[in-house]
């Protein structure tokens, strides 16, 4: 049986890492094309095309292929997306929703969907399937952070965001407290990096729990603070 090749590219060695860029011309010209996007404002000008920007790292540099070797990695890939990426082209299209509790929801099964054994493996095996993991990470995420970034209803924004962290904060101390490694994937693909497989999951479940938590807290307190200040010199 012919061993399947993630779209990414094959895990690479330590000594690769830095050579395993991702040429994909429909990736590249996608990216290019979204340019033409960009805000009638100078900061949404701006968010958008740092948006953009990580969302170049995340799939043309060599975080791609690194992802293949290592578990924790292609945590890493989708926090950038979910979290920095996301936020950052809502606010360049100032794009808005007050679909929030569906939003979250359909957010919050995304997330957990594709950070399961199972369906993670079929979107390694499969480059479509692999572009629908990424694209509805992507989508329900922006979904997600127009709500939580439409002005007005400050408990609701607070709400969301804190959701949000509390569900990928449980999802990443599964992954970091399991006993044993859950993805067969990366069974031989650490050992390179000093990682045992556990040691990868583990470090995985820590950026999904520790750093994927900082845009939420801050957007959180940010709505709190600003709706305080708000309440004591109305305009």
């Amino acid at each position: 049986m012919q061993e399947t090749i993630p779209y990414c590219g094959p895990a690479p060695l330590p000594a690769e890492v830095w050579q395993s860029w991702n040429m994909d011309p429909v990736v590249i010209g996608g990216l290019i094309l979204a340019l033409a996007l960009t805000g009638r404002t100078a900061g949404s000008r701006t968010a958008w095309l740092a948006g953009l920007a990580v969302l170049a790292i995340t799939f043309i540099s060599p975080i791609c292929a690194l992802a293949s070797s290592l578990f924790s990695v292609r945590v890493l890939h989708h926090v950038l997306i979910v979290a920095v990426a996301a936020p950052l082209l809502v606010l360049g299209l100032r794009m808005r929703s007050q679909d929030g509790t569906l939003a979250f929801l359909t957010h919050l099964g995304v997330i957990w969907l594709w950070h399961m054994p199972a369906p993670y493996q079929a979107a390694l095996d499969s480059v479509p399937i692999y572009w629908v993991m990424e694209l509805s990470l992507l989508l329900s995420a922006i979904w997600l952070w127009s709500a939580i970034l439409a002005p007005g209803n400050v408990g609701r924004a607070i709400t969301l965001s804190l959701g949000t962290l509390v569900q990928m904060g449980l999802l990443g101390a599964l992954l970091t407290f399991a006993n044993h490694p859950l993805f067969a994937a990366h069974l031989a693909t650490t050992a390179p990096f000093g990682l045992s497989p556990l040691e990868d999951q583990q470090l995985a479940g820590l950026l999904m729990w520790v750093p994927a938590a900082i845009p939420y807290v801050g957007l959180a307190l940010h709505r709190l603070c600003v709706d305080l200040l708000f309440r004591e010199h109305p305009a």
